[in-house]
């Protein structure tokens, strides 16, 4: 495992939002894709700019506790945009990385995924789940 780098074991061409994008479709994506972490990009789609995790609409337990069903949650949802919700300040990787150096700043920062940035545009993402694979596929 010490000679794999983030490009073996990325997802390549990873979902993204954009910032004006409303938490509908956030939320929309996150449940049909099974998808923990969706990096948010500029206008153009290229530049990461923020992630929104399953965290950040962490609110449904939060509207339950208050009562709402899920047709008032989604009408919470259409108000709020990506980014009034999103996490700005992202660390990130670059597809040369050591994976073992990747694991050890998701370890050491309790992240659960790095964008992977290559001259300035996201060009994968490296998740908790991509490790989990990897140990599957060769029977560690």
């Amino acid at each position: 495992m010490k000679e794999l780098k983030v490009r073996d074991v990325m997802s390549s061409d990873p979902t993204t939002l954009k910032r004006n994008d409303k938490l509908t479709l956030a939320d929309d994506i996150m449940r049909l894709g099974r998808i923990r972490h969706l990096p948010v990009v500029d206008d153009d789609g290229q530049i990461l700019v923020g992630i929104v995790s399953q965290r950040d609409l962490f609110r449904d337990a939060l509207a339950q506790a208050l009562g709402y069903g899920r047709h008032a949650q989604r009408k919470i949802l259409e108000t709020l945009s990506v980014k009034e919700v999103m996490a700005g300040e992202v660390v990130t990787t670059s597809p040369d990385t050591p994976l073992i150096e990747a694991a050890r700043l998701l370890t050491e920062r309790k992240i659960g995924c790095l964008p992977v940035v290559e001259n300035g545009r996201l060009v994968g993402i490296l998740t908790e789940g991509d490790f989990v694979a990897l140990i599957a596929r060769r029977g560690i």
